[in-house]
């Protein structure tokens, strides 16, 4: 159940860290993740020239994906400025693109720091699921996830401070222990003019 948390400790990293701690956040310390390991991974993709890799997400149903809401927003863009990937190991290689028929952020979303930085993408049609693509089981909602439980990050976000990740631009994977909110929180204000008083680490933030 825990390789459910793929997805949700990236945003989280991402929406814990506004600012300069931005830079912090990727599969830093990872390793390429084996073939059909993820089968819920997923690329999303923005109109740039070409499909350009945008962020990551994962497939819940089969005609929807879970993604940050600051990947699809604030700003105001149509469905068809996104498409999804799926199944893909290496970005761009074998790009079967699927269009989105509705994005649906989090109501009370409007900035990364504050929180709710969660969306759904509805796809134009349901996907076959297979041995490669399988929607990723959701835990219920009382699940906790106690400081020191190991979970996995996976996608293909920075592999160290400011450095990209480079070609062939393989899914990379890495295992990071939870850690309690307000630990996290005291870290982050580290080397940050932000008072000590305003939260960076907010109560739907999952960090590790």
């Amino acid at each position: 159940m825990l390789h459910l948390l793929a997805l949700a400790l990236l945003l989280s990293l991402v929406s814990a860290a506004p600012g300069q701690a931005l830079q912090r956040a990727g599969i830093v310390g990872g390793q390429e993740a084996p073939g059909s390991r993820w089968p819920w991974q997923v690329s999303l993709r923005v109109s740039h020239q070409y499909w350009r890799h945008h962020c990551g997400g994962s497939l819940i149903h089969p005609q929807w994906v879970l993604t940050a809401a600051h990947c699809v927003g604030p700003e105001v863009h149509g469905p068809s400025y996104f498409r999804v990937q799926l199944r893909e190991q290496h970005l761009y290689y074998q790009d079967q693109l699927l269009p989105i028929s509705r994005i649906i952020p989090h109501p009370n979303y409007y900035s990364v720091k504050n929180g709710a930085d969660i969306a759904l993408l509805e796809l134009d049609e349901l996907v076959n699921i297979s041995w490669h693509v399988q929607p990723v089981t959701l835990p219920p909602e009382s699940e906790t996830f106690p400081p020191g439980t190991q979970c996995w990050v996976t996608g293909w976000g920075n592999v160290d401070n400011g450095r990209r990740l480079p070609p062939p631009f393989p899914l990379k994977q890495v295992k990071v222990p939870v850690v309690e909110n307000s630990v996290c929180d005291r870290k982050y204000h580290s080397g940050l003019s932000t008072g000590d008083n305003v939260p960076i680490v907010q109560e739907d933030n999952l960090c590790a």
